[in-house]
Formats: structure tokens, sequence, C-alpha cells
């Protein structure tokens, strides 16, 4: 049962603890990695048959298994990727930035160009539960940065298959290469590239916690987007809040995995109480209930904090990757959220709108990096780049400062090379 906890009579440390994964995978990862670097696709033929008990003729997905998707794909749920895909546009066009060029002063010109990253690869879990929402996600706003190639790995089922939906969601996003692989070995593959799977510039994507530790590993030779937790939410309700409807929000991020997180903050003690029967009721009727169980019994908790602005603050320290404000008139609270993955605005709207339709990314920051990093964007798929240019007489005006400086550093190759156009060729 979730636990309810009275904010004021709590050691901190319980209501801010967070479940971490107790399985030591820095070595399993580290060793298949350098498998897989030096032996390349016979290694990941290899961990197929090990790990997805899939005896593989190809590992990448032909153009015929794409279409065979396709075609036993229910036409309605196509109908509902293609309106998801419209909305993720929509709202990741606006994010594009543009290059500039200052050029207003003396004939020096500067700038900086919007670039975007030439490959990008797309880890798509295909465990105890297959999300084409994912693709959908971190594919479109790569494909309005403009990249090039966008190489997607997705683990196969026992009989060499990749998920149908998850293919047809490949199919609307735009993705041009998929890869029956999964695992620490398709992030390997992807960093270092192999006989099959081209190397990728940066590595999208949520997995499990040997797919984290092998984006960490690997971070430095390629770029990755974060290092994603187990899934969270956290509720902030107060007592006009309909206890079945915050339940059932709980419960949508406990069925993701044992460790996940649902929490509820509330000002209200028979809210509390009624969610917390609410979730039991609910429970029993779920497909996933073993997980959703232990995700509740050993991280759910229940706060009830003495005011609404109280709740607000205790939502800031935990920094969610998902955060509900069940209240009348949210946008008079938004402005208090500093630190949240991404806000559900009011009563109407569960956090299973941005999962799929409602057009804002779900790949977001967890275990409280929302203090400091934001959600996937168009900006994760490019990069800058910066120039410089000054006429003879622009580097004449401030030649002798720069040499000043770089002396200060100890630097005198450097101020030699800023005062010595000034010099005739004679001297």
């Amino acid at each position: 049962m979730i636990q309810i906890l009275e904010y004021a009579q709590v050691q901190k440390e319980k209501i801010f603890a967070r479940t971490a994964s107790t399985v030591d995978v820095e070595g399993i990862v580290s060793a298949i990695i350098e498998d897989v670097k030096a032996r390349g696709d016979a290694a990941l033929y290899e961990y197929s048959l090990k790990f997805d008990h899939a005896a593989l003729d190809s590992l990448q997905v032909s153009q015929l298994e794409i279409q065979a998707a396709l075609d036993q794909t229910e036409p309605a749920f196509i109908e509902i990727l293609k309106k998801a895909a419209k909305n993720i546009r929509k709202f990741h066009e606006a994010q594009r930035r543009n290059s500039f060029i200052i050029n207003d002063e003396n004939g020096i010109v500067m700038g900086q160009k919007v670039i975007p990253i030439e490959s990008v690869g797309l880890y798509v879990p295909g465990g105890t539960a297959a999300y084409p929402s994912s693709v959908l996600m971190n594919a479109i706003p790569a494909k309005i940065a403009g990249c090039k190639q966008i190489i997607m790995v997705t683990p196969p089922d026992k009989n060499g298959k990749v998920n149908s939906a998850i293919l047809a969601a490949a199919s609307v996003a735009g993705v041009d290469k998929i890869f029956k692989v999964g695992g620490a070995q398709a992030i390997a593959a992807l960093a270092y590239g192999t006989q099959s799977v081209p190397k990728a510039d940066k590595i999208v994507g949520p997995g499990n916690a040997f797919v984290a530790q092998a984006k960490k590993q690997v971070f430095g030779t390629v770029a990755i987007d974060m290092i994603a937790g187990p899934s969270e939410i956290l509720v902030v309700a107060d007592a006009g809040s309909n206890a079945k409807h915050v339940a059932a929000d709980l419960l949508s991020q406990a069925e993701h995995d044992k460790l996940a997180s649902a929490v509820l903050v509330t000002d209200s003690m028979d809210l509390a109480v009624q969610v917390s029967e609410q979730i039991e009721k609910q429970l029993t009727e779920l497909e996933r209930a073993e997980i959703a169980r232990v995700s509740i019994d050993n991280n759910g908790k229940i706060i009830v904090a003495d005011t609404l602005d109280a709740a607000i603050e205790i939502a800031n320290e935990i920094a969610p990757e998902h955060l509900e404000l069940c209240v009348d008139n949210p946008f008079d609270y938004l402005d208090k959220i500093k630190h949240a993955g991404s806000v559900f605005m009011g009563r109407n709207c569960p956090e299973a709108l941005g999962d799929y339709l409602a057009g804002p990314n779900h790949t977001l920051p967890t275990s409280g990096t929302a203090r400091f990093s934001s959600p996937l964007s168009v900006d994760d798929f490019v990069k800058k780049t910066q120039y410089t240019y000054f006429t003879g007489e622009s580097l004449a005006d401030v030649a002798e400062e720069v040499a000043y400086f770089a002396r200060k550093e100890g630097l005198t190759a450097h101020a030699k090379s800023a005062v010595v156009r000034l010099e005739s060729d004679d001297e």
C-alpha cells in the first residue's frame, strides 16, 4: 500500500529519497562494448541469440518487413500515429534556432551557424513493453533539425521480428535505417559502428539500466541525450481533486517499471486517504498489476503539506520528470514551478496526453536532473559553429590589448600572433 506522510512530521530524507537499481551493470556493459568494438556484427548476432533468443539471418530490417508491419497494423492506429506526429511536428517546429550574424562595427563580422548533427542513433526499447511513441518523440525533432541519417535500433522477439507498431511509427516518422539489436550491444554498435550498423554522432532514446550504463560509457566517443532513470510522476492536487482521477494518473507511471515512482503532494488529508483507497481498488484491474504493485509499495508516496504553496515547494525540491497541477486556475501557479521535466496543467490533462498525442516531447529528465536539464528538443539534434572576421584596420585597433591579455596568462606566442601583423615585413 502507498505510504502517507505528513511533511511536517517526517524526515526530509525519506520524502526526497529515490530508489535506484541495485544491479551492478558497469562491468557487464564494459565487456559487451569492448566485444562489439572488436568483433562487430559477429558479436551482435551472438548477443541477439543469448539475450533475445533470436537466431537472425540479417541485422537490418528490410523494406518488405516494414511494409508487412504497415499492412498488419490497424488503420485506426496508423491514423492516430499520423495525428500524433502532426502534433509533435507542430510543437517542435517552434523550437527551430536560426543562425545569426553581427557586422555593425569597423569591418568586424561575427556569427553563429546552426548545423544539424549528421547521423543520429535512436534506441527504442522492446522489453516488457514496446513504445512506438518513443519513435515519434525522438525521430521527429531530429528530422526537423535536418539530420541526414536517423538509425533506429530495437531488440527483436524470439522469432527475429520487430514489433509491428514500432515499425509503423518508424515509417510515419521517417526513420532511415532500422536494425534488430537491443541492449548495451546496440549502443556500442551505434557508438563505434559495425559491418552493418553505421556509426552515429549522437545516441538518443530511453532504455533499461544496461542501456543507460552503455550510453554513459560511450559518452565522449559520441554525444548522448541524457542518462534516463526510472519513470516518475508527481501530482500536486488540492482538496477539490477527484481521487479516482489522481489514483489513475499515479498508476499510469507505476505500471512502467518496478523502480518507477508515483508521488502525490496535497494539502488535504481527506484526499490523501481517498487516493490511497482508489489505488488499491484500481490496482486489481491492471494488466501490469504486479509491476505497479511493487512500484507503489516501494516507491509510492502521498505527502500531505500544510498549504498548496508548500506542496509546490516540495515538488520543486523533488524536481520530477512529470508534474501534474490538479488545481483550479493552474496557470496561476505555473511561474512557481522551477524544476520539472514537463508540466500538465489542470484537472483534465493526464500525463498520458503528453506520452502520446499532445505534442510536447515525452523524453524528459529524471532522478531530479530537471534541476539543470531539459526535455528532448530540436536543440538536441543541432550543434553551433561560430566564426569571426577582422579587417587589418580592426585588428590594429585591438592587437596591443590582445597581446597584453595574453602576456597576463604567460602566453607570449599568443601575444606575438596578434602584434606581428602590425610589424612591417622588414622587422
